[in-house]
């Protein structure tokens, strides 16, 4: 397939020009006087430079990999129909839909755009970190960072002890079945060879424990509404967590809240402080 170089760059200013600030989760500023985003703010939402975006739209780029036009589409808000149109202007095929996509719905964006002051994150059904606000990085800590396996809190809870710090222990053992019953769930969804079938099958190879509960055979297991997080800085935390679910995705939505009055809510207000820190 062969770029079209000026429809990928108008495409681009396009839908550049249809969004505010606001649609976006950035501040609009005083004395603005461009239409839609400027350049350097899609920059900033697709993590790549303002010049090289400005190549891109100008139609005198090079043509771009497939994780830029896909980073692109999610910071321009793309819905998944016109990421796939992106991807074909730039010569290449558009990722398989599927369960695993990780392509976020613009309505899931502009939910998590106005929870700028709560605690929330965009998950998969293979429990990979997606999206996080603010509070929700400073809560749990930076969970978009890691590749392969390792992005799966699943897989993680298994294969790296220290993700359990985080959790209350009395809450372990179930949570080890929580994640190995949510794994079979989906493996009989995405069948013998999607990717949750690998995470098992690694999973197996590597850890007692999960051999263990994965010979239980149990299914059907839903996680409890009230979750006990361990802060390193704050301590424990109560929550009540929140789930909205995009049924073309299978994203989770999550969403954090603590009982007014509680102590957990004023620690959650404390947040918003050690969020700033070095553990964030």
């Amino acid at each position: 397939m062969t770029m079209d170089l000026h429809a990928f760059g108008a495409f681009l200013l396009q839908r550049r020009s249809a969004l505010q600030p606001e649609d976006v989760g950035l501040p609009r500023g005083a004395r603005r006087r461009t239409e839609g985003l400027r350049r350097e703010e899609v920059g900033l939402l697709a993590h790549l430079s303002a010049d090289y975006y400005a190549r891109l739209e100008r139609g005198t780029g090079p043509q771009p990999s497939e994780q830029m036009i896909a980073a692109i589409a999610q910071g321009l808000h793309l819905s998944v129909d016109e990421r796939d149109h992106l991807f074909r202007l730039a010569g290449h095929r558009p990722p398989v839909r599927g369960g695993a996509v990780d392509h976020v719905s613009p309505g899931m964006l502009r939910i998590l755009d106005r929870l700028h002051d709560t605690p929330a994150e965009v998950v998969t059904e293979l429990g990979e970190t997606l999206f996080q606000t603010p509070l929700g990085r400073a809560l749990t800590g930076d969970t978009t960072r890691f590749s392969g396996p390792q992005r799966s809190l699943g897989y993680r809870w298994f294969a790296d002890p220290s993700t359990r710090d985080r959790y209350a222990p009395e809450d372990h053992p179930f949570l080890s079945r929580l994640w190995a019953s949510g794994l079979r769930h989906v493996i009989g969804l995405r069948g013998p060879a999607s990717r949750a079938a690998g995470l098992a099958e690694a999973l197996l190879r590597c850890s007692p424990e999960f051999r263990e509960v994965w010979a239980a055979n149990e299914v059907g297991l839903r996680p409890r509404e009230h979750k006990r997080l361990v802060h390193p800085e704050l301590g424990r935390l109560e929550l009540a967590c929140q789930t909205l679910v995009d049924p073309d995705t299978a994203h989770h939505l999550l969403v954090y809240t603590a009982a007014p009055g509680s102590a957990s809510a004023e620690r959650l207000r404390l947040l918003e402080v050690v969020g700033t820190g070095p553990t964030a």
